[in-house]
């Protein structure tokens, strides 16, 4: 298998808890290159990352959630992304959906705004929409996931390959850990497990072109 992405992405970090949680073998290939660039936009036109090239099955898979739901398909390895039980994927689902349009999302609004090249206007109410949303996100989570000990429930499942990057980097816009102890405490099992702290440690030589790196 090979994934086309970038060190930095959210949505390419929630594929590589994935692979790194079942040991999954692939050769990942980053975007900076610009032939690697040129290959993944042959697979994927949209231009939008990451992309999971399958040269065994011939399949070609975008989409983060997906791809995820399809390496778990592929067997091998203790982790399930999606649970058996047909409630149980429905609770998994809905929290991957909640991590990544009610947290990413405005964390991406935040970001596009700080990087905006000079003399292009910023978006000052756009962004307090955005921190707005992050907060009130916060309050959901906190209390939709009291007891638990992963984003479903007992098991870590693609909800928590979502909420990660998601809420790693919104922590560095609208920091949690003061007011959303059950959600900080969440965060910090996240970074302890080793598949995301594999991402972490990899994302170091890129870590100064984040924005908010030292937030």
């Amino acid at each position: 298998m090979i994934l086309y992405y970038h060190p930095l992405s959210s949505y390419c970090w929630k594929v590589l808890i994935a692979l790194y949680e079942n040991a999954t073998p692939f050769e990942g290939r980053i975007l900076e290159d610009p032939a690697v660039a040129e290959a993944w936009l042959k697979l994927w036109p949209i231009g939008k990352f990451p992309v999971l090239r399958d040269e065994v099955r011939d399949r070609t898979v975008a989409e983060a959630s997906i791809i995820v739901e399809y390496l778990g398909q592929q067997g091998g390895g203790s982790f399930r992304p999606i649970p058996q039980d047909a409630d149980a994927a429905l609770e998994v689902r809905l929290m991957d959906r909640l991590f990544d349009n009610y947290v990413m999302t405005p964390v991406q609004t935040c970001v596009g705004d700080r990087i905006r090249p000079e003399g292009v206007a910023r978006d000052s109410f756009g962004v307090a929409q955005a921190r707005a949303s992050l907060g009130k996100a916060y309050a959901l989570l906190e209390a939709r996931m009291a007891g638990r000990r992963w984003a479903a429930g007992a098991e870590f499942t693609l909800a928590d390959c979502a909420a990660a990057p998601a809420l790693f980097y919104a922590d560095r816009i609208v920091p949690m850990r003061g007011d959303f102890p059950g959600l900080a405490a969440y965060l910090d099992r996240l970074e302890a497990r080793e598949s995301f702290a594999r991402v972490l440690r990899e994302k170091e030589p890129w870590w100064h072109l984040f924005p908010f790196a030292d937030g």
